[in-house]
């Protein structure tokens, strides 16, 4: 067993922060958080912990001490004492997150989104038809978003299935909790980058749906997400079938129905080529409803323009957002700030994403920061009718709000009994590698907290956790 005593910081309800200091926080050997005592001093710990049938031992323990320790005594639980720099957050979740993108990042900014795909994305996505070269790349995507403590991950695969299946195998061996899916396709992509038709898209999805079941039968870590890329690139036939495989998974026996994900309402040329392939629906939201995509489990990417009738409909259909603000101001056409306060108070869940490819930069801590700039240039496009964002409300979305758009909200995003222990441990410590704004001996937790999210990046990522695993050190 793990425990924890020193500050904790989350976010359990949007636009509040709660720090929670001298806390000793006690992840049992499940990877779940038995306890999580507050205001308990340094001395004290020992004692609680005895309470509870627990041996107490120092976590920088050398790992042969441990060893014998162990036969000694079963029921230890190793201490981490956490220095006045140092406190605990929960994992970020990033709820939009194309992996074959890694080794494209920063390519085409500036681009139309049809023609960055056309001419930067569909040949780099191609050459994942090599399960080799996909394991190459996706070893390194995985262990790149770990190490800037993405515990978990809605990711597009390419359009292969044997390089999903590679991705689904690295999240499960290296430990980060993530939804995969095979990225569906059957038109308006090259010859060489899509699917031959919908039948093969749908055998392929099957495959992979099959393969992930099997590699992780309870889903501790690994849920398939279906993933039509958008309505552009598929046929009638595959919405259709993959509206059905929905429909098959929601029903009673199915427990709980299956994630789904696309892209949605991204940028002009987007929609005015969508309305082009389907002129029978007055709107994205009535075309991919029609075809039974969503859901309470959808995941929709970007959504950058919205009428009101669409703002009511998703949020009667209780569809989640995945803000991109980085990729929205970058590749797509336009300064596209989307209208994430309207979505907040409507009570659309939102979360943040990375769409690494699409921006520039693969951190949760840049999409909180450009999150905040797209707000306040929202706010002023409104005439201050959508009030920008706070601090505390993007970190919120980068943690338990993109959990609820994940369907993991029972699961993740905050520090709290009964939730899985996916956790990151900051180290702020101005001796410390690294260019955050320094902290100073008068500044409160509050402060540090602050600087960290505003100016820290992955060196001030000292440790992760998914499920009690460490995945980092």
């Amino acid at each position: 067993m793990k425990a924890f005593h020193g500050t904790i910081i989350h976010s359990p309800k949007l636009g509040e922060i709660e720090i929670l200091e001298n806390a000793l926080l006690l992840v049992a050997d499940n990877g779940r958080i038995e306890a999580v005592e507050p205001r308990l001093d340094r001395d004290e710990v020992p004692i609680f912990l005895q309470s509870r049938g627990l041996h107490p031992r120092q976590g920088n323990t050398p790992a042969s001490i441990k060893k014998d320790a162990d036969s000694k005594d079963d029921a230890a639980a190793d201490v981490h004492y956490l220095a006045r720099t140092q406190f605990l957050v929960p994992g970020f979740v990033d709820t939009h997150n194309h992996a074959p993108q890694w080794g494209m990042r920063g390519l085409g900014q500036g681009l139309h989104i049809l023609d960055w795909l056309d001419r930067i994305t569909f040949p780099h996505e191609a050459r994942f038809a090599d399960p080799g070269h996909a394991r190459r790349v996706y070893a390194r995507c995985v262990d790149g978003f770990l190490r800037q403590g993405v515990t978990t991950a809605s990711y597009y695969g390419s359009r292969h299935a044997a390089a999903t299946d590679v991705l689904a195998d690295l999240c499960l061996e290296k430990g980060q909790r993530a939804l995969v899916g095979k990225c569906n396709m059957d038109r308006n992509a090259p010859d060489t980058y899509r699917d031959a038709d919908a039948a093969e898209s749908l055998r392929d999805t099957e495959a992979c749906i099959a393969h992930v079941r099997a590699r992780d039968p309870d889903g501790r870590l690994l849920q398939y997400v279906l993933t039509p890329r958008f309505a552009i690139t598929c046929t009638p036939p595959l919405l259709r079938g993959l509206g059905d495989i929905a429909a098959r998974e929601s029903a009673p026996q199915a427990q709980g129905g299956m994630a789904i994900q696309t892209h949605f309402n991204e940028a002009e040329q987007e929609m005015t080529s969508t309305r082009a392939l389907f002129p029978e629906f007055r709107d994205e939201v009535e075309l991919y409803a029609h075809f039974g995509l969503l859901t309470p489990r959808t995941i929709l990417a970007h959504c950058c323009y919205a009428s009101e009738s669409e703002l009511d409909r998703l949020r009667q259909l209780g569809c989640g957002v995945a803000h991109c603000p980085v990729s929205n101001m970058t590749v797509g056409g336009g300064f596209m700030a989307a209208p994430v306060r309207a979505f907040l108070d409507r009570g659309i869940p939102v979360g943040l994403g990375t769409d690494s490819g699409g921006g520039f930069s693969s951190s949760m801590l840049d999409a909180m920061r450009q999150a905040i700039v797209a707000s306040n240039a929202r706010e002023v496009q409104s005439g201050g009718a959508l009030k920008g964002l706070s601090i505390p409300e993007v970190f919120h979305l980068a943690t338990l709000g993109g959990a609820k758009v994940c369907g993991l909200g029972d699961k993740v995003g905050t520090l709290e009994v009964g939730k899985e222990f996916d956790a990151i441990l900051v180290n702020a410590d101005p001796a410390r590698p690294g260019i955050m704004t320094m902290v100073e001996d008068e500044d409160s937790l509050g402060t540090v907290f602050e600087k960290f999210v505003m100016t820290g990046d992955d060196r001030n990522i000292e440790q992760v956790f998914v499920r009690g695993r460490q995945v980092k050190s």
